[in-house]
């Protein structure tokens, strides 16, 4: 068994350190293989995609010494030496426009250092489209760019987005402009902003993000899991006395579930895999720990976006391929970033529509936790021991415990950050579920309307009323009234009616009832 690691992302490092390296070269084989083509992949963080791009560094380097044993060492490819301009935005000072063109001019000087080469404009597409030029002398150009929205990503929400955006697009441009020079271009990154802005006038660029035959380029299957860590599960097995099977189920719960196509495989997180061998088979948070999605958790609160809705509503496939940066929806985001991923999906009218879910355990309860966190307030120890009563409760039936630990959780919520709508309450009920592990379905659709929340637990079934300065009594009539309990009569599990009132001026869950099912 070779070293595992979670921190080496040099394809060379890997392989003359003998790390553990998961072979992914046929995927590669099938884009260098053309004369030339320009190729674009937004993947979450952490999934390999730095690791790829040092791949290709090193077969456009043609060092074929490395790829002894690989699959495309025995593929027919020339392994000619090319220029390679390697360009990592990630680590850069993007804070300010005159950042990001003072980051932007060091990159590419780095890159004329490398090649030993002396450029002699000074805007930054000046330079880089110089460089292409003195080194495409000698051959074609390949021109890698890694994180090529971390600028975005770094200042959205800001009024000067725009600014931002003009100069990567003018430094952007310049791929186009020198098509003739360039032996290949790949171009990832998290997010796909590509084709609505940044490189509109690129249009031969090919995006294989959500392509069938990329699909499990990042990230392991659950074959190449079982194959290439077959030693270290056995390993794990035996220290944490868990039959082998059972391991194998409850680190896919953890760590698989990502699907980048509506038909493709699943796939792990690769990092979050290496770190939890590693750390000697303990289950914990390590992809999302590795960052907070800060931004984007801020964007979700400010435009109150309905995540119990994202979850429960099929969602067109227009929808991920159409954004502006200034009009940035959180949906595309959340399934480009990882948050979410495809559950499966059908077509209708000639269209694709997804139904999403969150891809495993690892990022349902961490992301939970800080969208908690985000409308609460609330640290995350304290949303911990709360979940730890809650769930006792909610598992034994026992509604007026819940729903007093409910009342105190509201009670503890800073005045300023709760918003007095009945949407904020029911967003955090449905969050303060999930964290539970419980399912709940908001919205829910009945022959007589829509019910506002059902939860299902062990033998129990609840389902839900929010009123707003109203009354339990007006909230529970509704449900017997519209008799929302006969989609889940024959269930076979116990149903509980809960009317619940928020009082908007105090600011807390004021009072509840509860009913049997008739």
């Amino acid at each position: 068994m070779k070293d595992l690691t979670s921190s080496v992302y040099t394809f060379e490092k890997l392989i003359r350190g003998n790390y553990l390296y998961v072979d992914k070269t046929e995927y590669i084989w099938k884009l260098v293989r053309p004369a030339s083509g320009i190729y674009f992949m937004s993947r979450p963080r952490r999934f390999g995609k730095s690791l790829t791009v040092s791949t290709l560094k090193a077969i456009f380097q043609g060092k074929k010494d490395l790829f002894k044993g690989l699959a495309i060492h025995g593929k027919e490819y020339d392994w000619k030496e090319y220029p390679v301009i390697h360009l990592d935005l990630n680590g850069w000072s993007f804070s300010t426009p005159e950042g990001l063109l003072s980051s932007l001019r060091s990159l590419i000087q780095s890159q004329a250092s490398v090649h030993n080469i002396t450029l002699h404009k000074s805007s930054p597409e000046a330079m880089f489209r110089e460089l292409i030029t003195q080194l495409a002398k000698q051959n074609p150009v390949v021109i890698l760019l890694d994180e090529y929205d971390k600028p975005i990503l770094n200042n959205i929400g800001k009024p000067n987005i725009g600014e931002f955006l003009e100069i990567l697009k003018a430094f952007y441009s310049v791929i186009k402009a020198c098509a003739d020079q360039e032996r290949f271009v790949f171009v990832t990154g998290v997010s796909k902003f590509c084709h609505v802005s940044l490189f509109s006038d690129l249009n031969n660029l090919y995006d294989i993000t959500m392509h069938a035959e990329f699909a499990t380029m990042l990230g392991y299957t659950q074959q190449e899991f079982e194959d290439n860590f077959r030693e270290v599960i056995d390993q794990t097995s035996a220290h944490l006395k868990i039959p082998r099977e059972e391991l194998l189920r409850k680190i896919k719960d953890w760590y698989d579930g990502y699907r980048f196509e509506e038909h493709a495989e699943t796939v792990y997180n690769p990092v979050s895999l290496a770190s939890f061998f590693l750390s000697g088979g303990e289950f914990n948070n390590y992809w999302f720990s590795t960052g907070t999605p800060s931004f984007l958790i801020e964007l979700i609160r400010k435009q109150r976006f309905s995540f119990e809705e994202a979850l429960s509503k099929p969602v067109s496939g227009i929808a991920f391929s159409a954004y502006e940066v200034d009009r940035v929806d959180p949906l595309p985001l959340l399934l480009q970033t990882g948050y979410l991923t495809i559950r499966d999906a059908f077509e209708d009218f000639g269209m694709t529509f997804y139904n999403l879910a969150f891809p495993n355990f690892e990022v349902r309860s961490a992301f939970d936790t800080y969208l908690l966190n985000a409308y609460t307030g609330i640290s995350k120890e304290a949303l911990e021991g709360t979940s730890a009563r809650l769930a006792r409760s909610v598992r034994s039936g026992d509604v007026d415990a819940f729903m007093d630990d409910m009342r105190g959780f509201f009670a503890s919520i800073p005045y300023d950050i709760q918003l007095p709508d009945e949407k904020y309450y029911q967003t955090v009920f449905f969050l303060l579920f999930l964290m539970l592990g419980v399912y709940i379905e908001a919205e829910s659709r009945t022959g007589n309307g829509r019910i506002d929340a059902v939860a299902a637990c062990g033998e129990w079934i609840y389902i839900f009323e929010f009123k707003l300065d109203r009354t339990a009594d007006i909230a529970l009539e509704q449900i017997k009234d519209k008799e929302y309990f006969l989609k889940y009569r024959h269930s076979g599990k116990r149903i509980i009616l809960i009317g619940a009132n928020f009082d908007t001026q105090k600011r807390q869950l004021a009072e509840w009832k509860q009913a049997p099912a008739q």
